[in-house]
């Protein structure tokens, strides 16, 4: 008589089941525990598909990932969603891309919530005037900005505020109702961290460091450095 077959079961962890509680997560794909900024959480949506939840506020139970390109792609290749949800889910196919885009537009939107509240400003001359002042939690830079031009602007200040580097000075200067911004200084407060963890986020999914996002950074020719548009 031949027994049917048991279909295996994921292997969970101890804590698999415990309610999200608490500043950690444990990455369902590396099984390492987090600070939930540097991580980001999905939900298994009705119709079995994976649903990013970059704000952590939609219901059910979460799939925690660490906040990298490789943990996302490997997860969605490797079955890792499948566990966590211990079942099949549909995963997008284009899953990094799209989250890198969501994660770009959500600190286009807070950088621009900063600037209609008065606590963000841009130009060399206002920006730099507010890191000396010590009234800037966070300098948020143009990527594609001259690196010997956002040297300058730090200058004796360097490492008086986390800099990132999520956007180019297009889209910066889009924000700011400029041609171009490449020196952005945000005051202390809700939206300043927003940007410093989405920044940090963004950068991890890219495959970059915290303070270089959306790519290289490259330098500008001799003479034409970039430089903030209507300073």
């Amino acid at each position: 008589m031949t027994r049917p077959r048991r279909t295996a079961t994921p292997e969970l962890e101890p804590d698999d089941d415990l309610p999200e509680t608490g500043p950690l997560r444990r990455c369902a794909q590396t099984r390492v525990r987090l600070p939930k900024e540097n991580m980001i959480r999905f939900v298994v949506g009705p119709d079995r598909r994976i649903v990013p939840d970059l704000a952590a506020d939609l219901p059910g139970r979460g799939i925690w990932l660490s906040a990298r390109g490789d943990v996302l792609e490997a997860a969605r290749t490797k079955g890792g969603f499948a566990r966590a949800a211990r079942g099949q889910v549909v995963v997008p196919p284009d899953l990094v891309a799209f989250i890198t885009a969501a994660l770009t537009r959500r600190i286009a939107e807070t950088l621009g919530l900063a600037r209609r509240a008065g606590q963000a400003v841009s130009g060399f001359s206002k920006a730099r005037e507010w890191l000396v002042a010590g009234r800037a939690a966070l300098v948020v830079q143009a990527c594609d900005g001259s690196p010997d031009e956002r040297a300058r602007f730090l200058g004796g200040n360097r490492g008086q505020a986390p800099v990132v580097m999520p956007l180019d000075a297009f889209a910066l200067g889009a924000i700011f109702g400029r041609d171009h911004a490449v020196h952005i200084a945000v005051a202390p407060g809700r939206l300043a961290e927003r940007l410093r963890i989405e920044s940090a986020r963004l950068a991890g999914v890219l495959g970059l460091q915290p303070e270089t996002v959306n790519g290289t950074t490259p330098e500008a020719p001799p003479g034409e450095a970039m430089q903030d548009g209507n300073d």
